[in-house]
């Protein structure tokens, strides 16, 4: 199905959106990622001996702080007020990943799926930060939204 761009106008120029039309509801977007190591670099974070401290933590607050300025980073998107952020981990030894996933929450006029991506990237950057120095062939991938809800286009979910 080929859905019009909608941050270019007639002329093919980039703007943002006018979103002032649309009803304030209430938004959520769950987006996912995760980012592959080798199987010591993994034992680091999980028993907290990574020189750097707490991978975990220090990683969600960066995911929080991601979604917050997701507006500073893309250049066409609105600063919305966002009223939660959640951010998760899940560890899979046998794969050797740790998954990030990001929940963010807003009631507004436009979505929260940029935000949520944004949190998920900015949280696999920093566990990548914290850990390149036993790391550095690590790999981020499979970022993307799995599921929003609100807003005249209503929910949408990926099949897991």
């Amino acid at each position: 199905m080929n859905q019009p761009l909608t941050h270019f106008d007639a002329q093919g120029q980039a703007h943002m959106v006018d979103v002032g039309s649309k009803d304030i509801t209430h938004r959520v977007a769950v987006a996912s990622g995760h980012i592959r190591m080798q199987p010591a670099t993994l034992a680091l974070i999980t028993s907290g001996t990574a020189k750097k401290g707490d991978v975990l933590g220090i990683a969600r607050i960066a995911a929080i702080q991601g979604a917050k300025r997701t507006a500073d980073l893309v250049p066409l998107c609105h600063p919305l007020p966002i009223t939660r952020v959640a951010v998760e981990f899940h560890v899979d030894e046998a794969g050797s990943t740790v998954q990030v996933v990001a929940t963010v929450e807003t009631v507004g006029r436009t979505g929260v799926e940029m935000e949520a991506l944004t949190a998920v990237q900015v949280g696999l950057l920093t566990i990548y930060d914290m850990c390149k120095a036993a790391d550095r062939g690590m790999v981020m991938g499979e970022i993307r939204v799995l599921e929003k809800h609100g807003g005249k286009s209503g929910d949408w979910s990926v099949t897991r």
